[in-house]
């Protein structure tokens, strides 16, 4: 079964205040821990959010729509953020993240004229042929990955506070290798 589009922008709209309310005003020591040993910060999860609002999700749709299989789409950088968004404040960047999803989402509303174009094929450099369909689909999916990210290093900040408990806590027993 697939989605249909108003359902998959209705989640992608609701993102920006989930990340709002798990991160905007929360202490440092909640927010400095990766989701794993080799993985990110919520920061650094923010970060990679505005940077696929900013260089992937909507530049990729408008190719599909412009160029389709004509075109590959350009590389993403999954770590435009680490330099970036260095010394910016966390509130800030889940400010930016709403304000730039507001944005890609009223793009998506004017370059999508009907469901016709969700099965406009664009061409990834590594997976080939896509749908418009399928690219929206992984913008929500990825979305919601990231937020499990979140909550992942949230709960990994208080590892050590939880003691014997931690045998009952799935999230913190899923970030040991």
């Amino acid at each position: 079964m697939t989605s249909s589009l108003a359902d998959t922008v209705d989640l992608l709209g609701r993102i920006p205040a989930v990340v709002a309310a798990l991160l905007a005003g929360v202490p440092d020591e909640w927010t400095d821990t990766p989701d794993t040993s080799d993985g990110w910060r919520p920061r650094d999860v923010v970060g990679h959010l505005i940077s696929a609002e900013i260089d992937d999700w909507i530049p990729r749709a408008e190719r599909i729509l412009e160029d389709g299989t004509s075109k590959p789409f350009e590389p993403f950088d999954r770590f435009a953020h680490v330099d970036r968004d260095a010394g910016v404040p966390l509130d800030r960047l889940v400010e930016r993240f709403a304000t730039l999803r507001g944005a890609s989402l009223a793009r998506l509303a004017e370059i999508v004229v009907d469901d016709a174009d969700l099965d406009r094929r664009g061409l990834h450099p590594s997976l080939g042929e896509v749908t418009l369909r399928e690219l929206l689909a992984t913008w929500a999916v990825h979305d919601l990955d990231h937020v499990s990210q979140i909550f992942a290093g949230m709960a990994g900040s208080h590892d050590a506070d939880v003691g014997p408990w931690k045998a009952y806590l799935g999230i913190l027993l899923r970030r040991e290798p």
